[in-house]
């Protein structure tokens, strides 16, 4: 009998899973201990080397790597029948005390503050675009010819999802060249995040045994349509029962359901550097491209940053079961703990200062004039990423939910690759990030 191998793993801060294999009976044997990792690593960033600029962690220190049984996931087995089992966890220091830095304790804390403070919970999931490599003509979008041509990797790819716990509610080709698009359905707090971080390596893993490479970078090309990651998010009490839907109010949004939304509103230029993480994400994060242009609460509005999902009005279907809240300012540049995590953060600043809910705007925005967005609370959306990041630390607020040493690691990432895209083409930069994500 050939040893299946076991790897434990973390997201880092470019998105990227990381982690340590051992023979899988070896792993079971440590789930209280895990595995060695190191602070350093934190500070990889997408092209696969630790900043030299900023890095503040050195050559010093050591950590521990604890799997979390929960997510544990069979990976597809390659041609010699051996699969991997996988399962996510928490950085720890060497007692196994919490460490400050991990992007997992990150929403874990967040959701833990929520919880305390309103009794409330997150009830979501992340919805995911994502394209093929190929130099094949596009079929038509949406088509059923693109999903048969797609076939038997497609429904290959659903099966292995759902062998893998994560159920499909929609599988489609989307409107993009060679785009796809999965639908999963909502999980509750630390699991929607985990959810993420799954699917993703899930699909490029399965992809790439069937000789086809799935990229979910935000923009493969300069010209194209690009990638998002669409969060959904509704509150919920303790015991389930649904807190954002409330029929006799603006938008039909609950009082605390618009406090959150209007917290989100309020950090949005500060978290999107969090949500949409790379050089690349802000040639996609402009106007006109269905992504989202500006910062405001729509209703059925596809440009808006912040939506309310549309309600199936029938007879017998619960409304306060379906409503939802759709964050569209992301994408899989971004580190699924940490964009959830700054969601839920905002969420709450604005619950803790009862902030007033924000208009439902349901018009065009570029319909508006100036003074009619500004009456609307209409903002824009930083237009690159040093912008986003300036925005980062001039919100004190948002700066200050972060360890030192992990904003400090995130800030160097980043601002090296901003150095890297200085002076290059943007169908190059999109190159760059294509085979990374």
């Amino acid at each position: 009998m050939t040893s299946e191998l076991g790897f434990v793993g973390t997201n880092d801060l470019v998105g990227i899973t990381r982690g340590r294999a051992m023979p899988l009976a070896r792993l079971e044997d440590s789930l209280d201990t895990g595995c060695g990792w190191v602070p350093a690593n934190l500070g990889i960033g997408p092209f696969g080397h630790i900043v030299a600029d900023g890095e503040v962690f050195g050559s010093t220190g050591d950590l521990r790597l604890i799997p979390d049984p929960a997510t544990r996931t069979q990976f597809p087995p390659g041609p010699d029948g051996r699969p991997v089992t996988v399962m996510l966890g928490d950085t720890v220091n060497i007692d196994l005390t919490p460490w400050a830095a991990c992007p997992r304790t990150f929403l874990r804390t967040a959701l833990a503050d929520l919880a305390a403070e309103t009794g409330l919970h997150i009830y979501g999931a992340f919805e995911h675009e994502f394209m093929l490599v190929t130099d094949d003509a596009p079929p038509a979008p949406f088509s059923l010819d693109a999903l048969l041509g797609g076939e038997p990797w497609g429904s290959g790819l659903v099966a292995a999802l759902t062998k893998a716990g994560i159920e499909p509610e929609n599988w489609l080709p989307e409107y993009g060249a060679n785009q796809w698009e999965v639908v999963i359905p909502p999980a509750l707090d630390v699991e929607i995040a985990d959810r993420a971080v799954l699917l993703r390596d899930l699909v490029r893993h399965y992809s790439k045994l069937h000789g086809k490479q799935a990229s979910f970078s935000p923009l493969l090309d300069p010209d194209g349509s690009g990638n998002g990651v669409h969060l959904h998010v509704s509150l919920r009490t303790g015991d389930g029962v649904p807190a954002t839907f409330d029929a006799s109010r603006p938008g039909r949004m609950s009082e605390v359901a618009g406090q959150f939304a209007a917290g989100i509103l309020r950090h949005c230029r500060a978290i999107t550097a969090l949500t949409a993480s790379s050089v690349v994400s802000y040639q996609r994060l402009t106007p006109h491209r269905w992504s989202a242009g500006h910062a405001f609460l729509g209703e059925q509005n596809r440009e808006a940053m912040l939506r309310i999902c549309p309600l199936v009005e029938v007879d017998g279907k619960n409304r306060a079961a379906q409503y939802n809240l759709e964050y569209r300012a992301g994408d899989a540049t971004s580190n699924p703990w940490l964009y959830l995590g700054c969601i839920v953060r905002a969420g709450l600043e604005g619950i803790r200062n009862k902030l007033p809910a924000p208009r439902v705007l349901d018009v065009e925005v570029d319909s508006l004039t100036p003074e009619q967005r500004e009456e609307a609370g209409v903002r824009t959306l930083p237009a690159s990423l040093t912008e986003a990041l300036d925005a980062l630390l001039a919100d004190e607020v948002v700066a200050g939910w972060f360890d030192t040493e992990m904003l400090d690691t995130f800030l160097a990432i980043k601002r090296e690759e901003i150095a890297r895209a200085k002076g290059r083409s943007e169908a190059d930069i999109c190159a760059d990030y294509r085979d990374v994500y």
